[in-house]
């Protein structure tokens, strides 16, 4: 039996291996990318105190990211006013005190949100992904509508693909030059993307096991206390697609993908090519449930064609060609499958890294 500290109801080798996990993040993870949360993360480390609060969450929620989350959202609703303070003024020391005090006086508050939260993350990157590829789709079936379907949607950003305005490295843009949301991307080699717009989208549904509503408070926040406190540029970009996407809220069904895919099929207008995106979600599925959502696309397909836009790791969607890369590799397939009645055309169109961040477009 693993002996336990004077004070402590905390096996000390359980102890040691969370405080390994929180000053390897705070040393390597945010490091270069979030001062705050370093010195946070390495206070946290250090103090039996915090470490022991933590423990009171079920183990699949004792990881910086979701301690963090639920801190900062705390923070954010104004229940623990220094930490939004230290955080506000970005300053370490304060944050790591504040930290561990709220850890220690409201460790129920803190257990709550981590386990009733699951952590969010909105990579803006991945428009500069979908809409060649949406709009790619489109050309390629001579559709002049299109009916987006975002599978593990989260909060249903990408389905405000369209209303987007992105500029890439070689000088190519793509979307709305006038929207308030203006994202960027790096391409990677000499191949040049698509120049075609994306068709009018006249309908837009997020599928997702816990759908987040952005014009919900507490669901708005939540997706602000996943991000970085001193991150200001995400901030400030999330808050401005939270925004964009208010005016026009997509149709959010929740529940697994495979059981709800046929409704959200039947939300898309018959003259509309229906058109499927997942970016970074379907390794969350066993193989199986990815067979099982092929399956769903071809079954909608038997009247009409249907696409899926995908973008996920070496190997993980079932029929997009992988290339000759390795699953290691470190970079994901940007997949197009087009299933028109009996026919499944499906190609790897390019290459990403960095959530859509960079790019290589393959398809001539």
């Amino acid at each position: 039996m693993p002996r336990t500290t004077a004070g402590s109801a905390v096996p000390a080798g359980t102890a040691r291996t969370l405080a390994q996990v929180y000053r390897r993040f705070g040393e390597v993870d945010a490091a270069d990318t979030s001062p705050l949360y370093e010195r946070v993360a390495v206070a946290v480390s250090e103090s039996d105190v915090a470490l022991r609060a933590i423990e009171m969450a079920p183990a699949r929620k004792r990881h910086p990211t979701v301690i963090l989350a639920a801190l900062h959202d705390l923070a954010l609703a104004g229940r623990a006013p220094a930490l939004a303070a230290a955080y506000a003024t970005a300053d370490g020391d304060a944050a790591a005190d504040a930290a561990i005090d709220t850890l220690l006086h409201m460790t129920d508050s803190v257990v709550a949100i981590a386990v009733r939260r699951p952590t969010r993350t909105n990579e803006t990157g991945r428009c500069a992904v979908l809409y060649p590829a949406v709009a790619e789709a489109a050309r390629r079936v001579g559709a002049n509508a299109v009916g987006l379907i975002d599978v593990g949607c989260s909060a249903g950003l990408n389905l405000n693909v369209d209303r987007v305005g992105i500029t890439y490295s070689n000088g190519q843009s793509l979307g709305d030059t006038s929207s308030p949301v203006q994202l960027s991307a790096s391409i990677v080699g000499d191949r040049p993307l698509p120049t075609r717009a994306m068709p009018e989208v006249v309908a837009r549904v997020g599928v997702d096991l816990d759908p987040v509503d952005v014009t919900d408070a507490d669901d708005a926040r939540w997706l602000r206390a996943c991000l970085w406190p001193d991150q200001r540029e995400q901030v400030a970009r999330l808050d401005a697609e939270m925004a964009l996407a208010a005016t026009a809220p997509p149709l959010l069904l929740q529940g697994d993908a495979v059981e709800v895919l046929p409704d959200a099929f039947a939300e898309m207008p018959g003259d509309a090519l229906p058109v499927v995106t997942t970016t970074w979600g379907l390794s969350r599925f066993p193989l199986e449930s990815r067979l099982r959502f092929l399956h769903r696309l071809d079954e909608a397909a038997a009247g009409r064609a249907v696409a899926w836009v995908s973008a996920e790791g070496v190997g993980v969607a079932p029929t997009i060609p992988t290339l000759g890369d390795r699953r290691a590799s470190g970079h994901s397939i940007i997949g197009l499958a087009v299933f028109d009645r009996s026919v499944l055309r499906a190609e790897a169109v390019g290459r990403c890294w960095s959530q859509g961040r960079l790019l290589a477009w393959l398809a001539d």
